[in-house]
């Protein structure tokens, strides 16, 4: 049993401090929001901070669930963030999804105050979370990752280091470049189908046996097909980590023009009100055109 504190209790964090407390640990929450701190007491037990100095204090590991790279540095730093209320020793784990920099910056920090620390986002999404299988990728030092994997794996299936701390961040531009592609290919896929009249899901139901077989389409055909988008990862998330790697492609000299376009795609659907909308939703900005 390990002493932690969760920060950020969104569609992700939520359960996957659950899952820590079903494991054993003990834990202290944070949220920006403190009524969803107080609601997370009343089902799993612990404790919640009101701000995120105190709930640090005396804990093994910190893990951190934030929004974006200034939502992570708004917690962390500063004289009321994590690092000011953790000791030397302890282990502070970001499964935020945000730049390589600011892992770096944050890395750094940490090191100078003896605190380990790693880079681990996340793959699987609310469902991945709230079943307690996620994919986590993660980068820092080998000693501090083997202290923090048999607790990360209260809510993950896949836990594994690609190099040192920046690595995870690099591995989840990887994930959400390949995410874009194929989500395109298969809104364009449905569209073409539907436009020459098959019947969507008998089509899938034999290309998905194929070479064509995707966790998009196994997972998400079925609300496309229909027109429901009102559910999983917001097309407003996609286009910020979509930026973050393309931003990062910038920096060390790849060409992403394929995911420069899915990014121009995806404003497009928030310019017709999709900006909560599932990032399948693709499908809806061809059907708009079609007809």
């Amino acid at each position: 049993m390990a002493k932690v504190a969760f920060l950020g209790l969104g569609v992700m964090g939520y359960p996957m401090a659950g899952h820590l407390v079903k494991s054993g640990h003990q834990v202290s929450v944070y949220n920006r929001t403190a009524a969803k701190a107080r609601a997370w007491v009343d089902e799993f037990g612990g404790r919640y901070e009101v701000s995120p100095k105190p709930v640090a204090q005396d804990q093994d590991i910190v893990f951190i669930c934030v929004g974006n790279d200034d939502d992570l540095r708004q917690v962390t730093l500063g004289d009321e963030g994590v690092l000011s209320g953790m000791s030397a020793g302890a282990i502070l784990v970001d499964h935020t999804t945000a730049s390589a920099d600011v892992a770096r910056e944050i890395g750094a920090i940490a090191a100078n105050a003896g605190i380990g620390f790693i880079d681990a986002p996340v793959s699987g999404g609310q469902a991945g979370a709230e079943n307690g299988v996620l994919t986590v990728m993660a980068g820092g030092d080998e000693v501090t990752f083997e202290k923090v994997t048999p607790v990360i794996e209260s809510y993950a299936r896949c836990v594994e280091r690609l190099g040192e701390v920046g690595a995870g961040q690099l591995t989840k531009m990887v994930n959400q470049i390949c995410i874009a592609g194929v989500v395109q290919g298969l809104s364009e896929g449905l569209h073409f189908a539907r436009s020459a009249g098959l019947d969507g899901e008998k089509v899938v139901e034999v290309i998905s046996k194929g070479a064509a077989q995707s966790w998009q389409m196994e997972n998400r055909y079925q609300t496309m097909w229909q027109g429901e988008y009102n559910l999983g990862f917001a097309v407003d998330w996609m286009r910020k980590d979509l930026n973050i790697a393309l931003n990062e492609a910038r920096k060390n000299g790849s060409h992403l023009p394929l995911t420069a376009l899915v990014d121009q795609f995806y404003s497009e659907v928030q310019a017709i009100g999709g900006s909560r909308w599932d990032t399948s939703s693709l499908l809806a900005k061809l059907e708009r055109n079609r007809n």
